[in-house]
C-alpha cells in the first residue's frame, strides 16, 4: 500500500491519495479517469511512502490531508 502526493502541472495544487498499485494509479490520474482530478491533469508524483499494513497507510493519508 502506498500513500502518495501528486502535484498538478495545471494549477500547482497537491492531491494526496492511497493505492496498492502506484504506477497504475498515476496513469489513471494522468489519463483523466479519476473523477476527483480529471480537470487538473497532468500530474507529477512528488512523494510517496510504502506501507505493509493498509490501516497504517489510511492513518498516514488522513494525517497528510
Amino acid at each position: 500500500n502506498y500513500v502518495y502526493i501528486l502535484i498538478s502541472k495545471r494549477d500547482f495544487k497537491r492531491y494526496i491519495g492511497l493505492t496498492n498499485n502506484l504506477n497504475r494509479r498515476l496513469n489513471l490520474h494522468n489519463s483523466g479517469k479519476v473523477q476527483a482530478t480529471k480537470n487538473r491533469k497532468p500530474f507529477e508524483l512528488i512523494y510517496y511512502e510504502e506501507f505493509e499494513d493498509r490501516i497504517d497507510a489510511v492513518k498516514r493519508e488522513k494525517f497528510l490531508r
